[in-house]
């Protein structure tokens, strides 16, 4: 009935356990790994009809890295609260869809 999915066979990330591979049955793997395809292309799609959002994270990242802050936290509220955020995300995004 279900075809069976391939199974985790390297390391886990760093500073995580190991893996358990008995504790999905066939059935189950196979749902979480087609659960976990159909979110991903969902995720795709979503950031690929709205540009802003990777204006919006590059920008942060950009200033993050260039001014270097040693309060992140306070930096990210200020950044994402100027009251100029809209107006330049909007027109990053119009000068994307030109080029």
């Amino acid at each position: 009935m279900f075809a069976k999915m391939a199974r985790p066979t390297k390391n886990p990330p760093h500073g995580m356990e190991d893996y358990d591979l008995g504790a999905l049955s066939d059935e189950q793997q196979a749902a979480l790994t087609s659960f976990k395809i159909k979110t991903r292309m969902h995720n795709e799609d979503y950031l690929r009809t709205h540009p802003q959002v990777e204006v919006l994270i590059s920008g942060f990242l950009r200033e993050l890295l260039l001014r270097r802050p040693n309060n992140v936290r306070e930096f990210a509220a200020a950044y994402f609260t100027h009251p100029d955020l809209t107006g330049a995300v909007k027109q990053k995004v119009l000068e994307k869809q030109k080029s």
